[in-house]
């Protein structure tokens, strides 16, 4: 049957993780679904380098928040001529391991950003940026901080 295919988002925590910023934005998805390995990579990469250029490696820490647990399977259809004969149809349709994903429910935290009060702006283009992303209608939260912005 072979193994579960190996996750292509490579880091979870991004920029300084040794400080404690004052103010920290989460993006929040607005409905269930399930999110691919692929585009959380997607996401992830885009608000990554969107930070590091206009905010400074050692100005933000970005999380990601969830993880692709899920399993995806696909049970593969033989295509051109003969494939009737080599296609088994719909019997022990179980499917190959394709990738993973993550279940997300309504209200769930993907990505947070801490910041200075001042990056707020470019904190919020790179978790918009983020949800072009994602599968499902986001929104963007000031979890901690809000007083400092205004």
């Amino acid at each position: 049957m072979g193994g579960v295919p190996g996750s292509k988002v490579v880091h979870y925590d991004m920029g300084n993780l040794n400080t404690e910023f004052p103010v920290t934005l989460t993006l929040v998805a607005k409905e269930p679904c399930q999110i691919r390995h692929t585009a959380l990579e997607a996401a992830r990469v885009t608000a990554n380098r969107y930070l590091m250029t206009y905010v400074g490696r050692l100005n933000f820490h970005m999380k990601l928040r969830v993880y692709p647990h899920q399993v995806l399977r696909e049970n593969k259809q033989a295509t051109g001529a003969g494939a009737d004969r080599v296609s088994s149809g719909m019997r022990h349709a179980f499917g190959k391991a394709v990738g993973t994903a993550a279940r997300v429910d309504a209200e769930q935290k993907i990505f947070s950003v801490s910041t200075a009060p001042t990056s707020v702006p470019q904190a919020k283009m790179a978790l918009r940026r983020a949800g072009h992303k994602l599968p499902t209608p986001i929104y963007i939260v000031v979890e901690k901080g809000a007083e400092l912005i205004k």
